[in-house]
Parts: C-alpha cells; sequence; structure tokens
C-alpha cells in the first residue's frame, strides 16, 4: 500500500499546490491593491514557495542548446545513439568541435534521481570533447515484459556502451566519467574489458564521489545500509508500482523514498533554503529566487529503480564490500580488478562529501595493483560536497580541468 498512499498524498498536493499557484498570482498581480500593501508580497511568496515545494514533476529535458566557447555561444547537438528497455545512450556535440577531439561516455547514476542532474556536467565536458552519458529510465514507465535489471545488467549496458561508441569512432576507445554510485559498476565494467583485451575499453577511468569501498570514512548513508539486515531493506522499502503506470506490478525501490532520505540528511539546510527563496520573493530579487527553484526543479525529479539492482547494490557495495574484498561476481565470475593494466584510473573527492567519504574513491587506485603508478591519480576537491564535485563553479573551474588534463595525459 506503500505506493497506493504516497499516489493519495501527491495528487492532494498537487490540487494545493495549483491553488496556492493562483493565489500567488492574484495577491501579486498590479492590478490588485493588496499587491501594494505589507499583506500582498508576504502572502503571494509564501503561497509562491509551498506551490514549488509540493508541484508534482516528471523527467526534466536536458536543454542544452549552446555553450560559451572564446565569448561567443556554439549549438550544441543531442543526439539519441542507442534506445534499450532500462535506459538509452545519448551523445552531446557542439558545432565547433575539432574533429581530433576525445569522447567521453559520463556514466549517471540510477539512484533515484534521472541523469539531468548531471546537466552541468555534460555543459562543461561538451566544451572540449565529444559527450555520451547514460540516460536512466524511470523503473515504473517499463513493463515486467522486459524483464528484470539489476547490477550484473548496469555493468552490461555500460560496455555495450563503449563498444558501441568505440565502434562509431572508427575503434577509437572513450574516456569513462563515473559519478558517485557508478563508480563500481564502471570500475567492475573496466576490469573485465581490460580482462578481456577488449579494445573498447576506457582509456581513462574517472571515479567522481563513489562508493567503492564504504569502510572508508562512512558516513550517514553507510552507517544506515550496515546497521539493517538486506530483510529489512526489502520488506520496508520495496513497493509494487500501482496499475496506471506501465511497470504495473513491478517491484521497485521509489523515487520519492530516496528523495525523502536525501532531504532529512540535511532537512535544516533544505528549510533555510527555502526560507532564503521566500525573502528573496518578497523582497521582489526574482533572480536568485530563482537559483533556488530550478536546483529544486531537478533535486525533486525522481524516479524510481528496480527492487533487484537497489537491493544487490545496498548488499554488494555498502554490506558486504564485495568489489574490494574480491569477491565480487558478475555473471558467475569474479571480477579481478588486478586484470586493469590499460585503463588508467582517477579518483575525485569532495572535502565535504556527506554521502562519499574521503577515501572511499580513492580505495580503488591500490586495488588495481597491476597498474602502473603512473596511471593512477587522486585529487581532493577542497571545500566541496558531493554535488559539488559534478555541478557548480567548483567543478566548472578547478575539477573540470583536472578531469581534461588526465584524459589528455592518458589519451
Amino acid at each position: 500500500m506503500l505506493y497506493h498512499a504516497y499516489e493519495i498524498q501527491a495528487a492532494w498536493l498537487n490540487s494545493a499546490s495549483s491553488m496556492a499557484s493562483i493565489g500567488s498570482e492574484w495577491l501579486t498581480n498590479p492590478r490588485n491593491p493588496l499587491a501594494y500593501s505589507g499583506f500582498g508580497p508576504v502572502a503571494g511568496s509564501a503561497l509562491e514557495v509551498f506551490a514549488h515545494a509540493t508541484i508534482r514533476r516528471g523527467k526534466p529535458e536536458f536543454d542544452i542548446e549552446t555553450v560559451m566557447i572564446d565569448g561567443k555561444p556554439d549549438p550544441v547537438v543531442e543526439t539519441l545513439v542507442l534506445h534499450r528497455p532500462f535506459g538509452d545512450l545519448k551523445r552531446f556535440r557542439r558545432n565547433g568541435l575539432p574533429d581530433d577531439a576525445p569522447s567521453v561516455l559520463i556514466v549517471a547514476p540510477m539512484s533515484g534521481h534521472f541523469a539531468t542532474l548531471l546537466r552541468g556536467t555534460v555543459e562543461r565536458m561538451v566544451e572540449n570533447s565529444e559527450v555520451y552519458i547514460t540516460d536512466w529510465h524511470d523503473a515504473r514507465d517499463i513493463p515486467l515484459s522486459e524483464g528484470r535489471f539489476d547490477l550484473d545488467d548496469y555493468i552490461d549496458y555500460v560496455i555495450e556502451f563503449l563498444q558501441e561508441i568505440a565502434k562509431r569512432n572508427d575503434g577509437k576507445a572513450a574516456h569513462v566519467v563515473a559519478v558517485c554510485q557508478p563508480s563500481v559498476p564502471a570500475l567492475a565494467a573496466t576490469a573485465l574489458m581490460n580482462g578481456a583485451k577488449d579494445k573498447a575499453a576506457p582509456k581513462t577511468l574517472t571515479m567522481m564521489g563513489g562508493p567503492i569501498d564504504t569502510r572508508e570514512s562512512p558516513t550517514t548513508v553507510n552507517d544506515m545500509a550496515m546497521k539493517r539486515p538486506l530483510s529489512w531493506f526489502e520488506q520496508n522499502v520495496i513497493a509494487t508500482v500501482p496499475a496506471q503506470y506501465s511497470g504495473s506490478g513491478r517491484r521497485v525501490y521509489p523515487g520519492f523514498m530516496q528523495l525523502a532520505s536525501f532531504m532529512s540528511m540535511n532537512l535544516g539546510g533544505h528549510i533555510l533554503s527555502h526560507y532564503e527563496m521566500y525573502k528573496h520573493l518578497v523582497s521582489g530579487d526574482d533572480d536568485s529566487a530563482q537559483l533556488t527553484k530550478d536546483f529544486y526543479d531537478e533535486y525533486r525529479s525522481v524516479c524510481d529503480m528496480t527492487a533487484e539492482f537497489y537491493l544487490q547494490t545496498v548488499e554488494e557495495v555498502f554490506q558486504t564490500h564485495s568489489l574490494p574484498n574480491n569477491t565480487f561476481e558478475h555473471r558467475g565470475t569474479v571480477i579481478d580488478l588486478g586484470d586493469i593494466t590499460q585503463t588508467a584510473l582517477l579518483a575525485v573527492e569532495g572535502e565535504r562529501d556527506d554521502i562519499s567519504g574521503i577515501g572511499q574513491t580513492k580505495a580503488a587506485l591500490p586495488l588495481a595493483r597491476n597498474l602502473s603508478d603512473k596511471k593512477k591519480q587522486y585529487y581532493l576537491a577542497e571545500g566541496a560536497g558531493h554535488y559539488g564535485i559534478f555541478n557548480g563553479s567548483k567543478w566548472r573551474t578547478k575539477i573540470a580541468p583536472v578531469v581534461e588534463e588526465f584524459m589528455k595525459t592518458n589519451g
């Protein structure tokens, strides 16, 4: 009944949001005398904040039309390269990009948000690279007839996408940037492709805030996963998709559960952000208020993930630590990170990351024991939180140049 209860609540809040939006527009309308009183802006702004916080959101678009190159806008073309039941491969390329520019596959997390959460990552990388990204689908919209999707399937998708990119580029392998959770399957896929001498194996793998070994500097997220048995998660956070969706009957970890978890970790901060937005609206600073709105439009756009993928990730990554313990299996075969001998590895961590603690991503470097030290690099982004590793000014001006230089050196 969990999902059904949420749908009832969401329907009610969506109606309340519409009413609040109408009330806000009426109270701040220039033709309404109340708009020039103290009451109108204060009440209208409060209603606007409520309306924005409770409206129901769908999947956002990337909407990357241009990037600025040497002070001039350069058009960006978005292309669907491969369509698969659980995720697509998309490409972004700007018109003026040199023919010899590197290709980069950004592996987006399947952790409750859409790949558009990495819009800023794509915008920065597309300046100097041909960018591909894994665009995962909402599990509630995938019919049961398409079968299951677990961590093994995720790894298969990454390998297939890399092989497709190499095929499209005359056999030239791509670079990979894995953001957060996919650092684990991306590292596993890299080991498999290196071991198989696959020519499409990535030239470099950059892991950003990834939970390679969550025993290092464990965070609240890690502690929650360790304190409860897997059966608790299966019984308490897994739900069945209701009949009105294409994936009716599919067992999922709902996106709204993940969002509630993330919000509760820093509830005070989120409340303060909305209070600041309210003050900006009251004072007429619409630009500052819009920045907050834009962030939460993306942050609150969530999607479901299949139960088997979620439970397998909890067990393998956060409970048994199978990858660093050399017991992680893919299709019955134990993955040996010692097979990584060609792909250069870069581990990026944020000094203030409250999702993946310092050392969790860096742990990947010694695990690739047969890789030359010249092909390993570590970068700690000072002052950066988890989101700031791949979005915002620190990403654009400090972290991205490190990633690009690493790719160039090992390309």
